[in-house]
C-alpha cells in the first residue's frame, strides 16, 4: 500500500528548528492536525509512538501530503535510521496508519513507529509531545 501522506507527532512538527523538520515544510503540503491511536513516551529529546488497542490512547500531530512521496519518505527512512542498510531492528519502522483529521475526516498515512522496548521510558500522557 503506497500513500503520500505522511503523519508526524515529534521533531518533524512545524516550529521545530530541525532541517528535516523545515525539508518537510518545504517539500510537503501541510494539512491540519491530526491524531491517531498509540501511546507516546520520551525517548531522549525526542519522542517515540507506540501502537495500542486502547480508544483512550491518542497521539496528535501534523498530517502532511508528500509533493515527491518516493524521495521524501527515503529521505525521512534514512534520518529515523529504518531504510535499507540499517540492522534490524532498527528504533523505528515506518507503517501506515489510520489518522483522523481535526475535521473528523479519516486518512492512512505512513508514520514512524517506535520499535525498541519502552520499559522505563516516561510516557507523554497528553499524548502532545510539545506538552511533554
Amino acid at each position: 500500500m503506497t500513500s503520500d501522506l505522511l503523519f508526524v507527532y515529534g521533531t518533524l512538527m512545524r516550529g521545530f528548528d530541525h532541517p528535516m523538520a523545515q525539508l518537510l515544510s518545504r517539500s510537503a503540503d501541510f494539512l491540519g492536525l491530526a491524531r491517531c491511536r498509540g501511546r507516546l513516551y520520551l525517548l531522549k529529546h525526542y519522542p517515540g509512538l507506540v501502537l495500542s488497542d486502547d480508544a483512550n490512547d491518542v497521539v496528535f500531530g501534523e498530517l502532511f501530503r508528500l509533493r515527491q512521496p518516493a524521495e521524501l519518505l527515503h529521505e525521512f527512512d534514512m534520518y529515523e535510521a529504518c531504510g535499507e542498510g540499517f540492522a534490524e531492528p532498527t528504533e523505528y519502522l515506518r507503517q501506515m496508519l489510520a489518522v483522523t483529521g481535526d475535521d473528523g475526516a479519516l486518512s492512512e498515512a505512513w508514520t514512524y513507529v517506535y520499535n525498541w522496548p519502552v520499559d522505563g521510558l516516561p510516557r507523554i500522557a497528553s499524548g502532545r509531545f510539545w506538552e511533554k
